[in-house]
């Protein structure tokens, strides 16, 4: 007989249909000659009740007395109507069969767990209801990353996780060596000779993929990076990870206007995609999470997002009269509870800004007429701040060079984002977000590492 997944069995089981599930066990209730077992395979929120009568199970002693909690079992029977309340069908067993026991030390008993807790226990975790849901989430919300660009005729593209040039600029990278750390080969100025390293020069984890997407833009048009990112930040906060995914569009013939419209359609598209597979999810965080999750994604899927320059959002708040912890001033980079407050109690829905001033923004973005400003552009959102960052790239040769050396960065490092410009160059913009964040945003989730299997923060790289 197929075995059929509890979610199958939910929506489309009829009554009297003989069924085989697996699953692992939630919660068990013996009566005096049967019992209630809660059976649960990660498919949906909801486990499936199962009726062991004594009678119709071979060895039901010796069966039940082995069947604890997180015990992973395959249940034979049939599909019938359940006069409990909040749910419409049970299983009248025929068969058990234990495939892995558990004893009383399995640490997710029937009681409430606090996040932290559950972090202590990263490969257990994932089997509780709110962490089951926030993947299901994600995983809803990475298939609707693809669909989207995919329908737009984007070229999905992997770039390297190795690499030599810092997107950012920032030198928070981790380093990549093969040397022996015990024996490391030194230049005669006593540094660390890297010409003897596996590449012969300095190697890193990318912070970013956009650099070498530029490149596949130049010739596909439309391209777009789905992949992980690495921040050597000692950050140890609720929105902060060493490693990370990142979605990151770089489109040829696109301005900064483009570049906004796509950002917006991406977001309500992506919300609209996760409401509609991931309902009970969804309300389930609503109902256990934040209160607001619901209303926050109709906020961004029924909403034109504002759009101000960053020159108007510093005049808006300098004028709220609200105290802020940071200062406001022309020059000086919006903190969160700037871009919150222009979010949440101004505009009351997401707001584009763009035109940031010159000295806050990476090398890459293009430089605006008046040479104060650049073509970037942030998506802030209700609740979380920033959600995305993109601009348009500087196309010009003569002003990219400059850049490059105002920032300190070697331009020989940059030889071949610099041919790009000398030959064929065009306008062309993109953004990135990323991934943990926008889930963590989803779900109304208050930390970072709950969004993510496997969370890597400083001194924390188990499994």
């Amino acid at each position: 007989m197929t075995t059929r997944s509890i979610k199958d069995l939910l929506q489309n089981g009829q009554l009297g249909d003989a069924v085989t599930l697996n699953g692992w066990v939630r919660t068990k209730r013996d009566q005096k000659t049967f019992s209630f077992i809660n059976v649960n395979d990660g498919s949906t929120m909801r486990g499936i009740q199962v009726v062991a009568q004594g009678d119709a199970i071979a060895d039901y002693d010796a069966v039940m007395k082995r069947l604890n909690t997180g015990a992973a079992v395959q249940i034979e029977g049939t599909l019938v109507e359940s006069p409990a309340k909040g749910q419409q069908v049970e299983v009248q067993a025929t068969g058990i069969i234990i495939l892995g026991e558990a004893d009383d030390t399995y640490p997710l008993q029937k009681k409430r767990h606090s996040f932290e807790f559950l972090r202590t226990i990263g490969h257990l975790r994932s089997r509780t209801n709110t962490l089951g849901a926030v993947f299901r989430v994600r995983n809803a919300c990475a298939q609707a990353i693809h669909q989207f660009f995919q329908e737009r005729r984007f070229l999905w593209m992997h770039t390297p996780i190795l690499t030599a040039s810092d997107c950012e600029g920032a030198g928070e990278m981790f380093t990549v060596t093969s040397l022996n750390l015990n024996q490391l080969p030194r230049t005669e100025d006593n540094a660390v000779d890297f010409s003897k390293d596996f590449f012969g020069k300095p190697a890193y984890l990318t912070v970013s993929g956009q650099l070498e997407a530029e490149i596949m833009a130049m010739a596909f048009t439309n391209v777009y990076t789905f992949g992980p990112t690495f921040r050597a930040e000692n950050s140890n906060t609720s929105r902060h990870l060493a490693e990370f995914w990142m979605v990151e569009p770089e489109m040829a013939f696109c301005n900064l206007i483009g570049n906004m419209d796509l950002a917006e359609d991406f977001l309500k598209y992506v919300f609209r995609v996760v409401l509609d597979q991931c309902a009970e999810d969804m309300t389930f965080f609503n109902d256990r999470i934040d209160n607001t999750v619901l209303a926050t994604a109709e906020n961004i899927i029924n909403n034109q997002f504002e759009r101000m320059t960053y020159t108007e959002a510093v005049a808006l708040l300098e004028k709220s009269g609200q105290s802020f912890e940071f200062p406001v001033a022309w020059g000086v980079d919006l903190q969160s509870e700037h871009e919150r407050y222009l979010a949440e109690v101004h505009c009351k829905k997401p707001v584009i800004v763009t035109d940031y001033p010159v000295g806050i923004k990476a090398f890459y973005m293009r430089l605006n007429e008046d040479e104060k400003t650049v073509a970037a552009m942030d998506v802030l959102a209700p609740k979380v701040g920033e959600i995305i960052g993109g601009s348009q790239r500087e196309e010009r040769l003569e002003v990219l060079e400059r850049r490059i050396t105002a920032a300190g960065l070697p331009k020989e490092d940059y030889w071949w984002y610099l041919d790009l410009r000398r030959y064929g160059t065009v306008p062309h913009a993109g953004f990135g977000l990323g991934f943990e964040r926008l889930v963590q945003f989803m779900t109304g989730m208050t930390n970072i590492r709950d969004v993510i299997p496997f969370p890597r923060t400083p001194d924390n790289i188990e499994f």
